[in-house]
């Protein structure tokens, strides 16, 4: 159960990614930016959910 305090840092690799994807396609004029510009707030949104969930299970774990 350990590894599952690193896999929400993937969530932040996901979201930079998505983020370059949607820089470069602001420069295509076929490219639609937007999509990966949405993955990439909602993969910012699932790290910060994750690491609140995290610290919730630890302090209660603290607790017993």
């Amino acid at each position: 159960m350990n590894y599952l305090k690193y896999t929400q840092y993937v969530y932040l690799v996901f979201g930079a990614y998505f983020i370059y994807d949607g820089v470069t396609k602001l420069n295509d004029p076929a490219g639609t930016p937007w999509l990966s510009f949405m993955i990439a707030g909602l993969a910012i949104f699932m790290f910060f959910f994750r690491r609140k969930f995290a610290k919730k299970f630890d302090d209660r774990n603290k607790k017993s």
